[in-house]
């Protein structure tokens, strides 16, 4: 059975518990992401023990945001845990984004455009005027000139996006939230199955997983369900 398009955000408060937590969710799911607080807590070491026997692909969350010639030689120093997906933030502009694509070839580098914690006033604030919508479809186009290969974006612009950027860029959508669970800190979400249906290609979806009782079967149960709308979608 293919694994579903999602992503399980790993943030647990030690290796052991990201290691269990992937070992229950990798016969169902495409791929483990692993985030900053993890990675900069064991370093190199947590790519291998989450990816384990399974070789499950790694989206390796970084967001790297600084000059071209540092970003590249960040991407440059994780090239040997050959991540499937490395994230760097479009604001860093094109010069940036072009840096980290070619020191990784292999690597799918997915520019973020706006984080989905953020909100339209939160936006405002940091003057980013107009609606997030728009600015986050500048920021994809800038990002896909300069060499990303995928876009991270809240799934409430992930159609917009789509329509911007063509079919052959992967979107990746954090801010996902099954049916009836709390949105936590995410201000701009949706559910899988109208993630994926807007043109979505990878949810990226955390706690509802992993904060659940049973990780593995609650991964299973979103898997299927997409599977059913997928299905639905293709009758005639």
């Amino acid at each position: 059975m293919t694994p579903a398009p999602i992503a399980v955000a790993l943030d647990a408060p030690d290796l052991e518990t990201a290691a269990h937590w992937a070992s229950l969710v990798t016969p169902h799911v495409s791929t483990v992401k692993v985030g900053l607080e993890l990675y900069l807590r064991y370093g190199p070491d947590v790519i291998a023990s989450v990816r384990g026997a399974s070789g499950v692909r790694v989206f390796l969350d970084l967001k790297l945001h600084d000059i071209p010639n540092t970003v590249s030689g960040a991407a440059k120093a994780v090239a040997r845990l050959k991540p499937a997906i490395l994230t760097v933030h479009a604001t860093g502009g094109p010069a940036m984004i072009q840096a980290a694509a070619d020191a990784l070839p292999d690597t799918q580098i997915a520019a973020v455009t706006l984080l989905t914690s953020l909100s339209e006033a939160d936006l405002e604030r940091v003057g980013l005027n107009g609606p997030s919508g728009d600015a986050v479809r500048r920021l994809a186009a800038l990002a896909v000139g300069a060499g990303a290969r995928a876009l991270v974006c809240s799934p409430r612009e992930v159609a917009t996006v789509r329509a911007e950027v063509g079919p052959d860029i992967v979107l990746i959508t954090p801010g996902v939230r099954p049916a009836g669970a709390a949105t936590q800190d995410q201000a701009r979400v949706a559910t899988p199955e109208q993630a994926l249906a807007d043109g979505a290609d990878l949810l990226v979806i955390g706690r509802p997983i992993t904060g659940s009782p049973d990780p593995g079967a609650t991964a299973a149960g979103i898997a299927a369900a997409l599977r059913r709308t997928a299905a639905a979608g293709r009758r005639p």
